[in-house]
């Protein structure tokens, strides 16, 4: 295999594209100092971000964050392509995809960045302007053309059915997990998604119990307390073959996954023993209770209460859009101990046992009702609201023993579940961009392929390039998490990032489909509804970006 771009002949790649790619790097990172500087300078109070400030000047905020994110992004894409030609896998598509994302995303520093559909963030927000030159400007003139894109869907076409578009950079064992969850979902998952959604039907057991064996629920749960003991990053190539199979049964092992992490970094020994081993073998099936109907991302403000009785807790209130309620054994329920406090401080995390319903009694739980929230799309698990009335909770349920660490033990599970959302996002992101390249094939027009055209194949060329750009940023998060790094700042980036690009190669794959596409026979309409939750649920978006700006600001200190 080639290493260098230079070593390519008869190709559209650019001469010495690493060395390029890599000299383009520098002028960016300096271009987001002096963004995070001046910004920093603009919402100082006394040596501290002011927050009353850094509202006022959200939409510069938000393009800060959103420069960061290009700025990561391009970095880990570059890393990508550093490691796989020292390992002998940069070819030809592995050249495009980097080619084009420099290009692209280089452009678009230069020229406005979209934070949503009418929404760009351009660098005069921040105060600042740049002229790329030298290899960056290399990059943006020559990065991506219609002859690198049409290149690289030729390329792809004889790739078709192939886990991924590009070497992914992982290595064999990660490989060999990815190859068994993509035949899994093949087989079980892929022909019947559909139909469970059009039906707004519960993922049938049989599927959960198949997982099970699968060790999909204790993936990264210690082996001493029952599980596989494997990295976060198994769990992310788990959660986007699953997810490119149906979002829903991607988001089956997340439950688990954030019960498991907030027992492992909150609770006490005995919680530990007891909880960990049935969560890792599936037998008991968690939800996690924490929005409220008035509050949103605001859950300092939780109005749900917890009152002691003797040993045990009370609990009344009411919470909402509760994923997978019905028929889960146990509810991570985080609710106010100390009625003194309006914040975050009076916090509790409660173990709260359930009986699982059915589809008859779906709450049969004293103290304890629900409702079913009807939803475009992520239907697999459905969504309710609950409404606890002196609902019972055990006093040894009491995550950690002592109350008011709730908030707090809640943000340690951040991290993960942000990378587990970006992981999702990039496997609805590689599901819409199959359909969509097979149904391009497929559908003749004018006495060719829909492929055929320039703009179809652009399309499908940019949701490779995408999806391989928050792959890898979403690879680094969870290789950060491994190496217990904290990494909340990547895996904000990699969700913020995974979710538009989610919800935009649906959207364009949607548009591939013309008219079939608004037709609910067609899989690309559940896709659509299914990425639109992906910019909405784990922090939303702007959260998000306020989250990054937060953090970047703080470290511009």
């Amino acid at each position: 295999m080639a290493h260098d771009g230079a070593e390519m002949p008869k190709t559209v790649i650019l001469p010495d594209l690493l060395s390029l790619t890599e000299a383009a790097l520098s002028p960016v990172a300096a271009l987001l100092a002096g963004a995070q500087a001046g910004l920093r300078r603009a919402v100082d109070t006394g040596g501290k971000v002011s927050g009353a400030a850094l509202e006022a000047r959200q939409f510069e905020a938000h393009a800060l964050s959103w420069l960061a994110t290009y700025v990561e992004s391009l970095r880990q894409l570059r890393a990508w392509a550093g490691r796989i030609a020292d390992a002998g896998s940069f070819g030809e598509m592995e050249g495009l995809i980097l080619q084009i994302g420099f290009g692209e995303y280089l452009a678009q520093i230069a020229g406005g960045i979209p934070m949503s559909q009418g929404e760009v963030a351009r660098l005069a927000d921040l105060g600042l302007s740049w002229t790329p030159e030298g290899a960056a400007a290399t990059l943006v003139a020559q990065g991506n053309t219609p002859a690198t894109r049409a290149r690289l869907v030729a390329l792809m076409r004889d790739n078709h059915g192939r886990a991924t578009f590009g070497a992914t950079g992982l290595d064999d064992d990660l490989e060999m997990i990815r190859d068994q969850f993509r035949r899994y979902a093949e087989e079980r998952v892929v022909p019947h998604a559909h139909d469970w959604h059009l039906k707004d039907e519960l993922i049938p057991m049989a599927i959960i119990e198949e997982l099970a064996e699968l060790g999909v629920f204790g993936l990264t749960i210690p082996e001493e307390f029952g599980g596989l003991g494997l990295s976060k990053a198994s769990m992310v190539v788990v959660s986007e073959e699953l997810s490119r199979g149906y979002i829903g049964v991607g988001s089956l092992g997340t439950r688990s996954e954030i019960a498991a992490e907030l027992i492992l970094c909150g609770g006490t020994d005995a919680q530990k023993a007891h909880w960990l081993p049935k969560l890792a073998s599936g037998e008991i099936l968690p939800t996690a209770v924490f929005t409220e109907p008035n509050t949103g991302s605001d859950l300092g403000s939780l109005r749900t209460r917890a009152v002691k009785v003797g040993e045990d807790w009370e609990i009344t209130g009411n919470k909402t859009w509760i994923t997978h309620a019905a028929r889960t054994h146990v509810m991570t329920l985080l609710a106010r101990t100390d009625p003194d406090t309006t914040d975050y401080r009076g916090l509790s995390m409660f173990l709260a046992e359930k009986t699982p319903g059915t589809d008859e009694a779906p709450f049969p739980t004293p103290g304890m009702t629900g409702g079913e929230i009807e939803v475009l799309g992520y239907r697999g698990m459905k969504e309710y609201e609950l409404g606890f009335d002196g609902f019972r909770v055990k006093g040894e349920n009491l995550l950690g023993g002592v109350p008011g660490q709730g908030f707090k033990q809640l943000m340690q599970t951040f991290e993960s579940a942000r990378i587990q959302t970006a992981a999702r996002a990039i496997g609805v992101a590689q599901s819409a961009l199959e359909v969509g390249l097979q149904y391009a094939e497929d559908r003749k027009q004018f006495g060719k392929s829909l492929i055929e055209f320039p703009r179809v194949a652009g399309k499908l060329a940019m949701m490779a390039v995408e999806i391989m750009v928050a792959r890898q940023l979403t690879y680094h998060s969870a290789r950060q998490k491994d190496h217990d790094k904290r990494c909340d700042l990547e895996a904000g980036m990699a969700k913020l990032l995974g979710a538009r690009v989610a919800w935009a190669a649906a959207d364009n794959a949607l548009q591939i489909h013309g008219g079939n596409g608004f037709a609910l026979e067609y899989r690309i309409s559940r896709i659509l509804c299914d990425a639109r939750i992906l910019n909405i649920f784990e922090g939303a978006a702007e959260i998000q970006a306020q989250v990054i700006a937060r953090r970047l600001l703080d470290g511009a200190a």
